[in-house]
Parts: C-alpha cells; structure tokens; sequence
C-alpha cells in the first residue's frame, strides 16, 4: 500500500521528528550540536520556516515551526539532514546514512494544542531521565522561551505571545506551564498523531484540514489537552 504523502501546508505549525539510525547517537560532542543548529537557522531563513520550539536528544531532533509556503518543510528537512550527515561524516571519517528513513511530522493546532506541543518537546529531556529541570539540559528552547536567553533561532508563535503581553511575565508563565507538565502531562495523543502523521488539534481544525485536502487524514476524535493554560 503507497504511503500518504506528506501533509505540509503554509502557515501551519509542525512537530517533526527525526531520529538516529537504528536509534544510534547523531550527535558527539558540543560541537554537533552547535553546528546543527547554525545550519538549522540558516535553512529555516533560507526556506520561510518560523522555529518556534527544538530539543537536540542524544539520538533524535524536536522541531516546531511554520513553514510559509507550500512545500517548505521537507526542502527544509532534506537540506538540513544531508548537510549534517556530510558534517559528521567528514568530521568523524565515516560514511552512510545518519538518519533512520524519513522524518515523521504532524500538523499542530493553535492555543491549548501549540502550547501543549510545546511543552512536550522542550520536556524530552526530563522524561528521558537526563535532567530534572529543563532549565538544565543546554540544547532545548526552553532558555529561550522560559528564560529570555540564546532567542535569535527563534521566532515565537502567536498562542505563546498571546500568554501575556509583557515578556518577562510571559516567560514566568511559560517556566509554571513547562514544570506543571512535569506530572500532569498527557503525551499519548500527540505521540500517537506524530506516529500516525495525523493532525494534531481540535475537531474543527482537523475537519478544516480534510476539507483543505480533500480526504481524511486523521482518527475520527483524540480529545483535547487538559486545560492547563500558563495562569
């Protein structure tokens, strides 16, 4: 049976995933990541993709972004994952493939479900047992958007501006959402739509999309996040 085709559309958030061959490490030292990373905000220029959130695993990516033409994300994707193997293969003396097969993606949702997205990506790396803060795990977007610092591959979503209008309570309300995820997070629903590339969002915004298509591209209800929005 062929595969769906990918669903990427203009001016609708993504989560995408990408993981290491055989669940095997992409990244050595602190200077794969940097690189990563430089080459990340240089292609999401290049291609019209607004980053909204990212966590670098040992041996997986997290992104959240807009792209803002048709098509953007997976010339975005493909630049990006053949420019790094080229990097880590002529830094490292190897050859093959890095990745395992294509990256999965599914389309977010605004406000509670672009939120809650989020949250799960910049959460990764305390759910992995590698942090108990995400404050202190160094390659996620949390300093960004929690903290204020290291924010120029960002360009922030409008249901995270729309959490307050002044920066600094904005990012006070962002750190108490991200830590009360912490025990009351729900991951499944999205997992489950970022493993079946369904839709990610409301019963309206997944009938908006079908129509936009013209064919069914998700499970018939997944229920909405829990009503967790940053106080």
């Amino acid at each position: 049976m062929p595969r769906q085709p990918r669903i990427d559309l203009p001016g609708i958030a993504q989560h995408i995933v990408q993981r290491g061959n055989d669940r095997q490490p992409c990244f050595f030292n602190p200077t794969d990541y940097q690189r990563y990373l430089q080459d990340l905000r240089e292609l999401c220029l290049q291609h019209q993709c607004r980053l909204h959130a990212w966590v670098l695993m040992t041996n997986h990516v997290h992104l959240l972004l807009t792209p803002q033409c048709s098509g953007a994300t997976g010339v975005l994707m493909q630049c990006l994952g053949r420019r790094y193997v080229r990097y880590v293969n002529d830094r490292y003396f190897r050859t093959g493939t890095l990745w395992e097969g294509r990256y999965k993606a599914c389309l977010v949702g605004d406000d509670d479900y672009l939120l809650t997205c989020m949250r799960y990506v910049e959460l990764n790396p305390v759910r992995a047992g590698m942090v108990a803060d995400p404050a202190d795990y160094p390659w996620s977007s949390h300093h960004a958007t929690a903290h204020g610092r290291d924010a120029h591959l960002l360009q922030p979503h409008p249901s995270w501006l729309a959490l307050d209008h002044d920066p600094i309570q904005r990012q006070q309300r962002w750190r108490a959402f991200v830590m009360a995820g912490i025990t009351h997070d729900d991951p499944d629903p999205l997992r489950l739509c970022l493993q079946r590339q369904h839709p990610y969002g409301s019963d309206h915004f997944r009938a908006a999309i079908e129509a936009q298509l013209g064919r069914r591209c998700g499970p018939a209800k997944i229920g909405r996040p829990k009503k967790q929005r940053p106080e």
